[in-house]
């Protein structure tokens, strides 16, 4: 069997340089490249065609979520392995909506990486132990909160849908901003104003609430 040609994601270049070396010591893995964010890992797919992407999520420029949809979108048959300091649900949710196969905290092993990669290679889906808690504890509490009245839903704005949309797809405030090409003060009060008409109390409701919508909608269809 060839070698797994693997491209790896991260805007701390003393992780990519360590993730680098350790993983390309395995006979089943050859590092291809590295990127320090969302928007040149794309680039980089098209210079190196990996067969895995492995991504950190929170970076500068472009995250990994949004580089994650993107890949989703030009190469939908390119798994993407999140590997991050965060597990939280808002971060769980955005990268598994994104198109994420797999996702690993920064705590994991070598051997547990490794084995990562190969899963997500062959079309298998890898989540961490802790992860696989939070999901379970979401389903348990339904997943996804049910808006109070569906007129409260209807009567957000077409820009508080899109913000919903876009904190859904795990963009910060700032990510928003530059995407929507509005100032972050605007944004803020948007999603003040959404929180309030949905009775939303976090971004992790904010996210569920646009899951919900999200798997709402493709239903219809």
């Amino acid at each position: 069997m060839t070698p797994i040609r693997l491209l790896i994601v991260d805007d701390q270049a003393s992780v990519r340089e360590a993730l680098a070396v350790m993983l390309d010591l395995d006979p089943d893995i050859t590092v291809v490249g590295t990127a320090q964010d969302g928007k040149e890992a794309v680039a980089a797919v098209d210079e190196h065609s990996p067969e895995v992407v492995l991504m950190d999520l929170h970076m500068p420029v472009m995250g990994g979520v949004e580089a994650t949809a993107l890949l989703r979108e030009s190469r939908p048959g390119l798994p993407v392995l999140v590997l991050t300091t965060f597990e939280d649900d808002e971060s769980v949710l955005a990268a598994l909506r994104a198109g994420a196969r797999g996702y690993l905290t920064k705590d994991a092993g070598r051997a547990t990486i490794i084995q990562a990669v190969r899963s997500v290679s062959a079309g298998h889906a890898v989540l961490a132990p802790d992860v696989q808690t939070r999901l379970l504890d979401l389903a348990t509490r339904g997943g996804a909160p049910e808006p109070r009245e569906p007129e409260t839903v209807a009567s957000l704005t077409a820009r508080e849908r899109e913000i919903l949309d876009l904190i859904g797809q795990g963009l910060r405030n700032g990510e928003i901003a530059r995407r929507l090409y509005i100032s972050e003060a605007t944004v803020k009060t948007h999603i003040n104003n959404l929180f309030a008409k949905a009775g939303l109390h976090s971004r992790a409701d904010a996210v569920r609430l646009a899951l919900s919508l999200g798997s709402a909608s493709r239903t219809e269809k």
